[in-house]
């Protein structure tokens, strides 16, 4: 099994989603639900493609970590 960290962005009108470590590797959704599974269905299919080409499948090496600041 393959964990991949994904980015999930508001956009004007939807929402869109990408991997850092799958380059080229995104989606699109109306909502964030839909964009969550469009960005699994894609990097299914992304990773089925890298097997059936021989090529490796890149190991996951992207963190995320929010950062609390106070303001005012």
């Amino acid at each position: 099994m393959h964990r991949f960290l994904v980015v999930i962005e508001k956009a004007k009108g939807n929402y869109s989603a990408y991997s850092p470590d799958l380059p080229g590797c995104v989606a699109t959704g109306a909502t964030r639900e839909d964009t969550e599974k469009n960005m699994y269905d894609a990097i299914e299919m992304h990773v089925r493609g890298l097997e059936e080409d021989h090529l490796p499948i890149p190991k996951s090496t992207s963190v995320a970590e929010y950062v609390a600041v106070r303001t005012g």
